[in-house]
């Protein structure tokens, strides 16, 4: 093991030299898939809960094709699947986009974690204590204050737990990332495996640094959860 940290402790962790490799690249992949998945998720559960159809229904069948589908073949569909498209690759933008598997990636994983937080935040939106949003009705707020400052804020700290599960899912997903061939961190344990014919060693450096992400990422939403719904401890703690 320790020759292969030796040769590859570089690809691994940080970077190759010209270009961001392994747990970096995973890392990056992560953080970006989460934002823009987070991002959407807000908005689409506020149209999911909606008592309108033309709102509501088009969110519904997102999250269930999304969630009924394999991470693994919708990033396929995205990177092999819409680049075969004759119209994609005549349109100069779109053929730059799809033909980068980096983008197809981020873009796959995107899709796929909004489809999950959108329901994990439906469920906590419709969640919200009866009481809370008739006090701020009563004190007159329009809808949209009722979402920002009330219905909002109070769901995404009851979805907290359940989003950090998600985070943590997401981050062991990001490994089909090889699939449009992404240098993740399991494409640099391939790589190894490929040069050494040691597979326990180069898979098993894999696992430590997802493992060691993972303590990492549950520690940090324990932080969060210990601040955010500190009102939920029982009285007297």
């Amino acid at each position: 093991m320790i020759d292969i940290l030796q040769t590859y402790w570089q690809a691994y962790l940080y970077t190759d030299g010209g270009h961001l490799s392994g747990l970096a690249m995973t890392l990056w992949l992560l953080v970006l898939s989460l934002a823009i998945g987070f991002v959407m998720a807000i908005f689409l559960a506020i149209a999911r809960v909606s008592s309108n159809p033309w709102l509501s229904i088009p969110v519904r069948v997102y999250s269930y094709v999304f969630r009924g589908t394999p991470l693994y073949v919708q990033l396929l569909l995205i990177y092999s699947g819409i680049y075969g498209l004759s119209f994609v690759q005549q349109t100069e933008v779109l053929n730059m986009f799809f033909r980068n598997g980096f983008n197809c990636a981020v873009l796959a994983f995107a899709l796929n974690t909004c489809a999950y937080t959108t329901e994990i935040f439906v469920g906590a939106i419709r969640n919200t204590p009866y009481g809370e949003v008739e006090a701020a009705r009563a004190y007159g707020m329009s809808w949209f204050t009722l979402y920002r400052r009330i219905i909002i804020p109070s769901a995404l700290r009851r979805a907290l737990p359940m989003y950090s599960n998600e985070v943590i899912l997401m981050l062991h997903a990001t490994s089909v990332a090889f699939a449009a061939t992404v240098p993740d961190l399991l494409k640099v344990a391939r790589d190894a495996n490929a040069a050494t014919y040691r597979s326990f060693e180069a898979f098993g450096l894999a696992a430590v640094l997802y493992l060691i992400v993972s303590f990492a990422l549950v520690y940090a939403f324990r932080l969060a959860e210990r601040r955010w719904l500190a009102f939920q401890a029982p009285a007297g703690r």
